[in-house]
């Protein structure tokens, strides 16, 4: 399968790219700069992690599964599940709390405990940003924890969720200042790039240009980079076209109502009826991948009943 020639380096929102660079353990010194780059001042440096199974079977009705990007845990026997989120979907904080059960469950062992936890890491690489304008259009690292809502102090330490809004980084390559800094400019970026920049000098950045460099890889590789390239954008491309025919379908309703209200009204409608569109979109998808039925609406926030009726 031809590989565009315009294209020097993988792209790391790919289900391939993003289990190349940082799922394997000839690439886990790559995770690890990554994890101590986004936790810099809050924790010991990470020295080695161990990869965890990523396929969990839950517990109880439908034996829901949960299917982690990368899941690993560090010497402390602190736990990491990293996610590269590629899409807007429904109910994406519950999707991402009900995984991180499966971090704290698998902690229990058999016999006598005392209920101690070693701590739980959830990071969410987002290739979009939270709805509704949650946070400001400047703010782009989200740090989630249990806390008391009457003084903030947090109340449990140990459950951290991270969100990364990708789409809102926009520094270029001579505003680069800290390690962080330049590990969201890569994965923003990297199959953007015909070189490695200047700004990325340190070894574990040559290390992963290497690694993402198309030309290097095998024809299989190749092929599979090129598959999973094919859906991302496929997938992209769904959730477009039904965010902006929702858009647009809403907003003509709610014109009929009065400008001012049914512009609003409209919006809110519209991008409602799009995110529904898209998750069914998305579900047809990953029916034709012959996926489980379970795990697509875990995916999607359809019910059962509705993927069925696709």
């Amino acid at each position: 399968m031809p590989v565009d020639t315009r294209e020097r380096y993988i792209n790391p929102y790919t289900d391939f790219g993003f289990k190349k660079l940082f799922g394997t353990e000839m690439n886990k010194d790559l995770l690890i700069s990554f994890l101590n780059a986004l936790l810099e001042g809050e924790k010991n440096e990470i020295i080695d992690v161990q990869y965890l199974n990523s396929e969990h079977l839950g517990d109880g009705y439908g034996d829901r599964r949960a299917v982690f990007d990368v899941y690993c845990k560090t010497r402390d026997g602190s736990r990491f599940i990293v996610e590269m989120q590629k899409a807007e979907q429904s109910y994406f904080k519950d999707r991402s709390l009900y995984y991180s059960t499966f971090a704290i469950r698998e902690q229990a062992p058999k016999g006598e405990w005392d209920y101690h936890l070693d701590d739980v890491y959830t990071v969410g690489i987002l290739n979009f940003e939270f709805p509704h304008g949650e946070y400001p259009s400047d703010s782009y690292r989200h740090e989630i924890k249990l806390k008391d809502v009457e003084d903030n102090h947090v109340f449990y330490d140990k459950l951290t969720f991270i969100y990364l809004e990708m789409p809102k980084f926009t520094k270029t390559e001579d505003e680069l200042e800290t390690m962080f800094d330049k590990w969201m400019f890569v994965l923003h970026n990297l199959y953007r790039l015909l070189d490695r920049p200047k700004e990325l000098q340190d070894r574990v950045f040559q290390k992963l240009f290497d690694q993402a460099e198309i030309a290097r890889y095998t024809e299989t590789e190749r092929r599979q980079y090129e598959e999973s390239k094919k859906v991302f954008w496929d997938n992209f491309s769904v959730i477009k076209t039904a965010r902006d025919k929702g858009l647009a379908e809403g907003i003509a309703k709610g014109m009929a109502k009065g400008l001012k209200q049914g512009l609003q009204q409209g919006r809110e409608e519209g991008l409602q009826q799009g995110r529904e569109e898209e998750a069914k979109s998305v579900a047809l998808k990953l029916k034709a991948m012959n996926l489980p039925i379970e795990q697509i609406a875990q995916a999607t926030g359809l019910t059962i009943a509705q993927i069925t009726s696709l």
